[in-house]
């Protein structure tokens, strides 16, 4: 056999790796034969009843005689319906991501002085731990911001004099420096990144201790560091809607089932942002603005329905676009006829694309969303209600506010800090048991065969 070599196209290694294949495969009837719900989903697509929480809801559907009724999307922090959170804040002309931390952290919603201090004290800790950035992030860089803040994450334990108390009060000490910190480390990481690999100028502005998280962020990525209010206000309502999601995605249940185990808060959490970094899950958004250049880029006349419902046809076939298959940014897990997020966000992005004269590009979005449920039926008989979720519009939105790509899943994580932080408390305050899920083994008896009697391949 050739020689090992640790490179992706070395035929040695090549030739492992489809034997591997050969020798290892499951076929798909075996999941059926044994009922196991792969990515525990039901056979509706329904997710696995794997805990209770009081944190959040996610309402998609009905269930009538056993049958999934589509209905209007619903979403509540703490019991709080999300519409009437983004509407308050609106009405007061004021920022409410904070609010929101608190209102997922603690249960209930702060008065004017708890918010007060709250605000204060994520302030008081933005900044890192003396030599933090030197140290951690700028003698190692990394080409992806999400790498960086997972590697990150977890080296705070080292920094931390108290890392593996796992006591209510400890966890909430913890949770409020991780929210404060978190959108501190994604732009430093950003700034580093355009140093070191895509050769631009670093530049790392003095944080400014009146900021609100939004603010903040802004005020960090922009090289005059300038912004108008109506912006900050916007990538606010951006983290308010990106909080949290339930128990059941994909980097929340990581949280909770790391946190199972009783491990300490920083490995928990570095464990629920690698889970968002993958494609599946986080990436979304960005792709969604990779898909729609695609399209502006081949699609000739962006007002001719049905030449843009044919290159759609194109996408779902896995001939066009990133070949997936995917319209991404349309369809939900739960959500069917609405996503209550890319409605609000929808509502935002238009009034902007109008003031920015990017109408047209709006329009087309409009159209994809239209048009892709045409697609799907069309080309995979798929009957069933799907709409845009909230990635289908958060990019165009970050695009429009001139956020560099680079940030869209970084952000994500910025805005799901606090949701992770209270699963994980609510995991360790009430559940009490490590998760343990059982995989039935189809591997057959074999004997052991001695080195000198085994076939040279």
């Amino acid at each position: 056999m050739a020689e090992i070599v640790l490179e992706q196209d070395n035929p040695g290694l090549k030739g492992l790796c489809d034997e591997f294949r050969a020798n290892n495969k499951i076929p798909p009837e075996k999941f059926e034969l044994y009922q196991v719900k792969r990515g525990l989903r039901n056979p509706d697509g329904t997710g696995v009843m794997a805990g209770l929480t009081t944190i959040c809801n996610v309402h998609g559907y009905l269930i009538a005689d056993g049958d999934r009724i589509p209905d209007k999307g619903k979403l509540t922090y703490r019991g709080i319906d999300i519409n009437d959170i983004v509407e308050g804040c609106i009405a007061e002309n004021r920022f409410g991501y904070e609010e929101v931390a608190w209102l997922l952290l603690f249960g209930e919603l702060p008065n004017a002085e708890q918010l007060q201090t709250f605000c204060k004290t994520l302030n008081s800790y933005r900044e890192l731990p003396e030599y933090f950035a030197e140290d951690m992030i700028i003698k190692a860089p990394s080409k992806n911001i999400m790498n960086k803040l997972a590697r990150s994450v977890l080296a705070l334990y080292s920094y931390d004099d108290n890392p593996d108390d796992t006591s209510l009060q400890n966890n909430m000490r913890q949770a409020i420096q991780l929210i404060a910190r978190m959108p501190t480390i994604m732009t430093y990481a950003y700034q580093v990144k355009r140093r070191h690999f895509d050769k631009q100028s670093m530049y790392f502005h003095p944080i400014d201790p009146a900021h609100y998280t939004a603010q903040a962020i802004l005020n960090a990525i922009r090289p005059d560091r300038v912004f108008t209010d109506e912006e900050a206000k916007l990538l606010d309502l951006c983290l308010i809607l990106h909080a949290e999601h339930g128990g059941g995605n994909n980097s929340t249940f990581t949280a909770r089932v790391l946190s199972s185990t009783g491990t300490d808060i920083y490995s928990a959490i570095a464990a629920a942002i690698g889970s968002l970094k993958g494609p599946k899950h986080g990436g979304a958004n960005h792709r969604v603005m990779m898909m729609m250049n695609d399209i502006m880029e081949n699609v000739h006349n962006w007002e001719d329905e049905t030449e843009l419902e044919n290159y759609l046809e194109k996408i779902v076939c896995g001939e066009a676009a990133d070949r997936s298959g995917l319209i991404y940014g349309m369809g939900h897990a739960v959500y069917t006829l609405s996503d209550p997020r890319a409605v609000i966000l929808k509502t935002k992005a238009l009034k902007m694309a109008e003031e920015r004269d990017m109408l047209k590009k709006f329009e087309l979005f409009e159209r994809v969303e239209k048009l892709s449920p045409n697609a799907f039926a069309k080309v995979k008989g798929e009957t069933k209600v799907i709409s845009a979720n909230v990635d289908f519009y958060s990019g165009l939105v970050y695009e429009m506010l001139g956020i560099p790509s680079d940030l869209y899943t970084p952000l994500f994580a910025i805005s799901r800090i606090a949701g992770w932080c209270a699963h994980r408390i609510e995991e360790m305050e009430t559940c009490g048991r490590i998760m343990r899920p059982a995989y039935r083994s189809l591997s057959k008896s074999k004997p052991y065969i001695s080195l000198e009697n085994r076939n040279a391949k």
